[in-house]
């Protein structure tokens, strides 16, 4: 391959995953939870938390619990998917494709995540502070990925999605953009950690500042953990993927810098070394976002450009983050959560299973 052409096909998505990755060790830097400059589940479950949708570890004398704040991060990479889609005149809304099927998908992707401690994002950015439970983690993803595609191979769909109009299409980051108002101007009306992970953040302007950017290149890369892996077990296509190497280079070479980088399984912060949950939980996440066409960090973008399907998709990761505190499968960095975490899981690969079955359509000879 000539020099340009390489270039032209992976510039844009190392460049997007060195910058993504360095930013994720600067807002750690700034105050985020270790090994979590960026986690898509995590802090969807802080958000829904400060909602008063879930109240993990609420202490009643000090009216909040420990994963309860409004993520600058999640509301900056909506918004800067949205403010590039406008300007190059790319943002299209549309939905309908089956959007009670993805939202029951989701809540059971972010059932997996919060098992294993972290979205796909997360996972890589954990390897690159040398969290080998990250690793099992990867493994249980690709095998997920791997399953969904079996289906995308027998011709898996959740229908066509349709045009909507502009203002359909806004609802979702007007929403962000309202949030983000109001927990800045009237805190009163959402919980705030003053313990624990969702205590532990970056300024909120350098949040939302470095999420935007993110946002923006996230848009135009098309940067997706699923799609990676799936172009290349699909289509020997390793252009997404070379991103998220990018990721866990960048992380890397930040946390060896800061003398943050601890290799192992044992004393990894927010995290767990209990295998099997790490694997399957990522079973769970990788065989669930192939069938809604891309990784929380996609759905993202994706809403920021106007699709209804992926607003319903995220809606679903936040109500799936507040079922799984509420009924205890959510980890914490000792273990497993203390509700039936076991029926959760498995009902979840039921439930894949048979929206699976369902939406395969016959494939044209």
């Amino acid at each position: 391959m000539e020099k340009d052409s390489f270039v032209k096909r992976y510039g844009l998505l190392v460049l997007t995953g060195l910058i993504v990755g360095a930013a994720a060790v600067a807002l750690t830097a700034a105050g985020n939870p270790a090994n979590m400059g960026f986690c898509i589940a995590c802090f969807l479950r802080d958000i829904a938390g400060a909602l008063n949708l879930q109240r993990a570890g609420f202490d009643a004398e000090i009216g909040t619990g420990i994963v309860q704040y409004v993520r600058p991060e999640i509301i900056g990479l909506v918004l800067g998917s949205t403010i590039i889609a406008l300007a190059r005149k790319e943002f299209r809304p549309k939905g309908g494709s089956s959007p009670m099927t993805r939202f029951l998908i989701a809540i059971f992707v972010m059932i997996g995540a919060l098992v294993f401690l972290g979205c796909p994002l997360r996972m890589v950015i954990r390897i690159g502070g040398g969290d080998l439970n990250a690793v099992v983690g990867l493994v249980g993803f690709v095998i997920g990925i791997l399953i969904g595609i079996l289906f995308l191979k027998q011709g898996f769909s959740l229908r066509r999605a349709y045009k909507q109009s502009m203002a359909e299409g806004l609802v979702f980051p007007l929403l962000m953009a309202l949030l983000l108002v109001l927990s800045l101007v009237m805190s009163d009306l959402f919980i705030f950690s003053k313990s624990g992970p969702g205590s532990m953040h970056a300024p909120v302007i350098l949040a939302l500042v470095v999420a935007l950017v993110v946002g923006i290149l996230a848009q135009r890369s098309r940067l997706c953990m699923v799609g990676g892996i799936r172009d290349a077990v699909l289509f020997k296509d390793f252009r997404l993927i070379s991103a998220f190497v990018a990721i866990i280079v960048a992380v890397l070479v930040g946390n060896l810098m800061l003398g943050k980088f601890h290799l192992g399984f044992t004393e990894q912060p927010i995290a767990h070394s209990e295998f099997v949950w790490n694997l399957l939980g990522m079973v769970l996440v990788g065989w669930g976002s192939v069938l809604l066409g891309g990784c929380p960090l996609r759905q993202l973008i994706l809403s920021g450009e106007g699709n209804t399907d992926s607003a319903v998709t995220v809606t679903g990761y936040i109500v799936g983050a507040a079922l799984a505190h509420n009924l205890g499968l959510a980890s914490s960095g000792t273990g497993i959560g203390a509700g039936p975490v076991a029926i959760a899981v498995v009902a979840g690969f039921v439930v894949l299973a048979v929206i699976s079955v369902a939406n395969m359509q016959k494939l044209e000879v």
